[in-house]
């Protein structure tokens, strides 16, 4: 996915548990940890906000975005890998 969510980073900066995020933050620990391993499809910005607010950080420290490489050798659907032949 070409989003990556760094909130390990910006944790282990803190020096603060996914625990005490979650409950600093509002939200479960399970939904944090979708997050904060790539699972989540989106994320509404009043989440984002709360994060940033107690990591003391910008959405950017949290959020980045990584093209996908196109020859990791997993085409999607409707994609042609760019080395596949007829």
């Amino acid at each position: 996915m070409p989003i990556v969510v760094d909130i390990d980073v910006m944790l282990a900066k803190r020096k603060m548990s996914v625990g005490g995020l979650a409950e600093r933050v509002g939200i479960s620990p399970a939904n944090l940890a979708v997050l904060k391993n790539g699972r989540a499809k989106a994320v509404r910005f009043t989440t984002l906000a709360a994060l940033c607010e107690v990591l003391e950080c910008q959405p950017g420290d949290l959020l980045r975005w990584e093209p996908d490489d196109p020859y990791d050798g997993r085409a999607t659907l409707g994609e042609v890998h760019p080395l596949a032949h007829d």
